[in-house]
């Protein structure tokens, strides 16, 4: 399997240094590129042939969030994920990068291994919702008029397929689902893609919207 190609795009230098290093010790991904702003980003993403972009939110000239936009809507680039990184004051913006196209998001502060194990996660086609903010993201979701871009409900499936949304809501991956289900990883993301399909769901991110605005799920039972 050929290592994941990673590019990273953040304003601040050592920040960048940091991931870099953190990155290239991993044997499964490499870094291909680093951007400062959010121009360069999109440039690199089209040049370096990347297969993810570690996007932060707040850059110069074009933010995170219009250059994971412009990244989203480039068929050029269709299979390019991007991976957002936020800080607790800025997850207001969250709903915006995972509209404009984002896989998934993650704060700045967390572990080393867990960022490896995101940029896995999101390479590997799931989306990710850091399990922190994900209460907050969706009580701000579900107040703006333009909520849940989806077209079914989960009046329309099984029993089991419920299950597994309210777990996916949870921010369990599918070897956590399998785990908890007493089934295995491939059988859980089966049910995971058989339910996107029934819902009209781009992604795990926008399941997770579903389950909250349903009420399969509410922010106190996370």
């Amino acid at each position: 399997m050929s290592a994941v190609r990673v590019l990273l795009a953040d304003d601040q230098t050592l920040v960048r240094a940091a991931f870099a290093m953190l990155i290239e010790s991993a044997g499964d991904m490499a870094v291909v590129g680093q951007a400062g702003t959010g121009r360069e980003a999109v440039a690199l993403a089209r040049s370096a042939r990347a297969d993810l972009v570690v996007m932060d939110i707040r850059m110069p000239d074009l933010d995170g969030i219009e250059a994971t936009r412009l990244i989203a809507a480039d068929e050029n680039l269709a299979g390019v994920k991007v991976l957002v990184l936020t800080t607790y004051d800025t997850d207001e913006h969250i709903v915006e990068a995972l509209r404009a196209g984002a896989s998934g998001f993650l704060v700045k502060d967390t572990r080393p291994a867990d960022l490896l194990d995101a940029i896995r996660t999101v390479a590997a086609g799931d989306a990710l919702l850091s399990p922190g903010p994900t209460a907050r993201l969706i009580a701000r979701f579900l107040r703006s008029p333009a909520a849940a871009p989806v077209t079914g409900g989960p009046d329309c499936l099984s029993d089991r397929e419920r299950e597994v949304l309210t777990l996916v809501a949870r921010g369990l991956t599918n070897t956590e689902i399998g785990e908890a289900l007493g089934v295995s990883p491939l059988t859980a993301k089966t049910h995971v893609s058989r339910i996107m399909g029934k819902l009209g769901a781009r992604d795990r991110a926008q399941l997770v919207i579903v389950a909250y605005e349903s009420g399969l799920v509410s922010p106190g039972s996370m």
